[in-house]
């Protein structure tokens, strides 16, 4: 696989795209959990699915779309949901979380109308559904490496904010911190990693990317920054072991690496409480 891999763009691509977003979906992954916001990356990803569907079919209707690569209007629909829940969820404030059925609804309505005017699924819509090793263009590598470069600046900025804010809101509003703002940034970024992870995990698997490491990660670490770590470690485990997969039995990636993404998070618990069993014993 090694020789294929320097012999083949397509393969280099998607190893390092892979790579990336091994690194940068779980370590945004930390800060959505712990602060109970899995569910948004499912919404996000539901808007990103409407934004290619309705990409695909421009492109069929539209002459001077034909060749507009689809990933940008995943990231605009992407970042405008972001956008729209935020709205939301300051309307509805003793009810936050309806923000994100009515965005996910959203997503999921628009999407089946875009994907029945282009005349039902095709192998493109297929692809960006569940992962293609074969998809990712060097347009596309480009794009996730841009979006990894403002998750690192982004945290780099923000970091202590965000910790801040992930485990005592109220502190932060209370000592002066622009909750608000900082947190719609988040959610851009999130926006921005979620468009750019549908091309090698799938617009549907990619919640799954930025939550089951973390989940994995949280019943080993001690620590915050273990966790952070832990949450890459296994991010990069699950990329590479699921890439390998794909190509060896010719599947979708994203598909692979959720499973193996579950395996760990499986293996943990189970290798976690044998431990504990041991020291109840001994102790």
């Amino acid at each position: 696989m090694i020789e294929a891999i320097l012999n083949y763009e397509f393969l280099q691509n998607a190893f390092l795209s892979g790579m990336i977003i091994g690194v940068i979906a779980p370590l945004l992954g930390v800060f959505i959990v712990v602060r109970r916001m899995s569910l948004i990356a499912d919404a996000l990803s539901h808007v990103t699915l409407a934004g290619i569907a309705g990409s695909l079919y421009l492109s069929q209707t539209v002459t001077t779309l034909a060749y507009l690569n689809p990933i940008y209007f995943g990231i605009i629909a992407s970042v405008g949901g972001s956008v729209l829940i935020e709205r939301l969820r300051s309307l509805y404030k003793h009810y936050e979380d309806l923000a994100i059925p009515i965005i996910m609804s959203g997503g999921i309505g628009l999407s089946a109308i875009f994907i029945s005017l282009a005349s039902g699924f095709s192998t493109d819509l297929m692809s960006y559904l569940f992962g293609s090793v074969s998809a990712v263009s060097k347009q596309d590598l480009w794009v996730i490496i841009l979006i990894a470069i403002i998750v690192i600046v982004f945290l780099f900025m923000f970091f202590k904010e965000m910790f801040v804010l992930s485990f005592d809101e109220e502190y932060a509003k209370a000592s002066g911190l622009p909750a608000r703002k900082i947190h719609l940034l988040f959610m851009l970024v999130v926006a921005l990693v979620i468009a750019a992870s549908m091309r090698i995990v799938g617009i549907l698997l990619v919640s799954s990317m930025i939550t089951l490491p973390v989940a994995a990660a949280m019943r080993l670490s001690k620590s915050f920054k273990q966790t952070i770590l832990f949450s890459i470690l296994f991010g990069e485990a699950s990329v590479i072991i699921g890439l390998v997969s794909a190509f060896y039995l010719n599947l979708a990636p994203g598909g692979t690496i959720v499973v193996t993404s579950i395996i760990i998070l499986f293996l943990v618990i189970i290798i976690k409480k044998l431990v504990l069993k041991i020291k109840v014993e001994r102790g």
